[in-house]
């Protein structure tokens, strides 16, 4: 087979490629039908995003290891000056203020944050000395990685968004090699303060979904009607589904949010389980290919990198899984691949273009036998 198919094309990760591919595509169709057949409403605009943030994935693998240790903290620290510019000048919208606007360009910092910070963290703990890495000493510059872009995140408000960066954080340091203790006394806090948390870090309506993710049948017409009509789609699809474009959830607007936070409810009304089944199974290679990825690493900075950005997709895939079948509260996260948006779209992209980049330097490695820690 060599022989027949090009060297540059099969050195590329096709394991990842091809459910990537497929999701992409099958979103495409989900959408069209999300928007009652027609495909320029969602699924144009789904698929052209895709092609450019392909191709700033595709950038993205080409970087050597010595271009991304010098541009870590740089890129993390300009992320979070731009954090802090979004609480003076940015752009409110559907209650949050978290998109900065400069003429026909608009960002929201906090999905960069998402992978710029487990790249500090990652880039932290690959450069310390092993013997440093269960004391104090290397958990509060860790601490201050994380806590800081989260601190700000929490002013927007986001809580989705901080618990991304905080899960993508906890992966790396965990997998770095913090005592386990650390985790299970933090565990243990975080159970204490919770009411502390919920009554008066919390803004009333992130109270409410809390409460209607705990009993959302007791306003079903009410704080309980996304969650009662998402289940009411997922189990109306039975094995097969009702067949492309013939949702009714969706189509009279019974479904709120179908092209986004709720496309999987669309997708299983209309695809079935089976429909279902498919998205789950391209999205565990992907998932097992990017920890493959982290497993054949050369070195420290590049397995934590690969770990916690492959733990960054896995966050964004079981939440929204757990919130439109009433398992989680809802808390306004896509699905990557499949969901209509274009901060999701950027966020999951840059992973996976920094998993395409340390394979690249995977393949690259001489191979020695030798195991570096």
């Amino acid at each position: 087979m060599s022989g027949i198919i090009p060297a540059p094309v099969a050195r590329q990760p096709w394991m990842m490629l091809f459910p990537l591919f497929g999701l992409i595509g099958f979103g495409a169709l989900v959408l069209t039908s999300a928007a009652a057949g027609n495909f320029d409403r969602y699924a144009e605009s789904h698929l052209i995003r895709f092609a450019i943030f392909f191709v700033m994935a595709v950038v993205i693998s080409r970087f050597n290891k010595p271009t991304v240790s010098l541009l870590t903290y740089p890129a993390y620290i300009a992320i979070l000056l731009l954090l802090m510019a979004v609480e003076i000048v940015g752009q409110v919208g559907g209650g949050s203020q978290r998109w900065l606007e400069v003429g026909p360009i608009r960002i929201q910092p906090s999905e960069l944050m998402k992978p710029a910070a487990v790249m500090a963290l990652a880039h932290y703990y690959g450069g310390l000395p092993i013997g440093m890495v269960p004391t104090w000493r290397a958990l509060i510059p860790a601490g201050m990685i994380i806590l800081l872009p989260i601190a700000f995140v929490l002013l927007q408000p986001d809580l989705g968004t901080s618990l991304a960066i905080g899960f993508g954080g906890f992966v790396v340091m965990f997998l770095a090699g913090l005592p386990l203790r650390w985790f299970l006394v933090a565990g243990a806090a975080a159970v204490a303060m919770a009411p502390v948390a919920f009554f008066v870090g919390l803004q009333p309506y992130q109270q409410k979904r809390v409460l209607t993710f705990l009993d959302p049948e007791n306003d079903p017409l009410g704080d309980g009607y996304q969650i009662t009509q998402s289940k009411i789609a997922i189990g109306s699809g039975g094995l097969f589904g009702k067949g492309f474009n013939e949702g009714s959830q969706s189509h009279l607007n019974y479904l709120p949010e179908p092209h986004t936070d709720f496309v999987f409810a669309t997708m299983a009304e209309e695809w079935g389980f089976a429909g279902g089944i498919f998205v789950i199974v391209c999205f565990g290679t992907i998932l097992f290919w990017g920890l493959k990825v982290a497993k054949e690493a050369n070195d420290r900075f590049s397995k934590l990198l690969a770990a916690g950005m492959t733990a960054t997709i896995f966050f964004f895939i079981a939440i929204n899984l757990l919130m439109v079948m009433g398992f989680a509260p809802v808390v306004g996260i896509p699905l990557p691949f499949i969901s209509h948006g274009g901060s999701s779209m950027m966020t999951n992209m840059i992973c996976i273009g920094v998993l395409m980049m340390i394979h690249r330097w995977n393949r690259k490695a001489p191979r020695t036998g030798l195991i570096v820690s």
